[in-house]
């Protein structure tokens, strides 16, 4: 009979279903992601998500969407960067953020914001570092 006993962090595996939806040719199962690349989904996820997205839990998500819309300016960026860190650190107990750099950008015809995370998973030694451009999308 299994026991409440709580597992060693190093056995922990975390997964997750793939964002692509695709399907493994063989078996026609949907491919999941494993260990960090799990945990980065998930962290880009809540990064995109509003508030009210996810049903039936409306204080999951950031309101990074909003501040999109705002001046290209440093008050701005500071505050994606706090949004950000937030959070990561109510909805993502898997990491500790260590820094969050965000940057005016211009891309082309659009403009947006240069994210750098930088953050360490529980069962990860090495620190992880994830880039994104967010831009406002109407």
């Amino acid at each position: 009979m299994p026991t409440n006993q709580q597992l060693p962090v190093s056995t922990i595996i975390f997964s997750d279903l793939d964002d692509s939806m695709n399907s493994n040719p063989i078996t026609g199962d949907i491919l999941k992601q494993t260990g960090a690349a799990s945990v980065i989904q998930s962290v880009v996820n809540l990064i995109s998500m509003g508030h009210y997205e996810k049903p039936f839990h409306p204080e999951i998500g950031s309101g990074v969407n909003q501040l999109l819309f705002e001046q290209g300016t440093p008050a701005t960026c500071q505050l994606i960067a706090k949004e950000i860190r937030s959070t990561l650190d109510n909805f993502e107990p898997r990491v500790e953020v260590l820094n969050v750099v965000v940057e005016v950008a211009t891309n082309g015809t659009s403009s947006g914001f240069n994210v750098t995370i930088q953050f360490s998973i529980n069962s990860v030694p090495q620190p992880i570092t994830i880039s994104l451009f967010l831009e406002r999308v109407r």
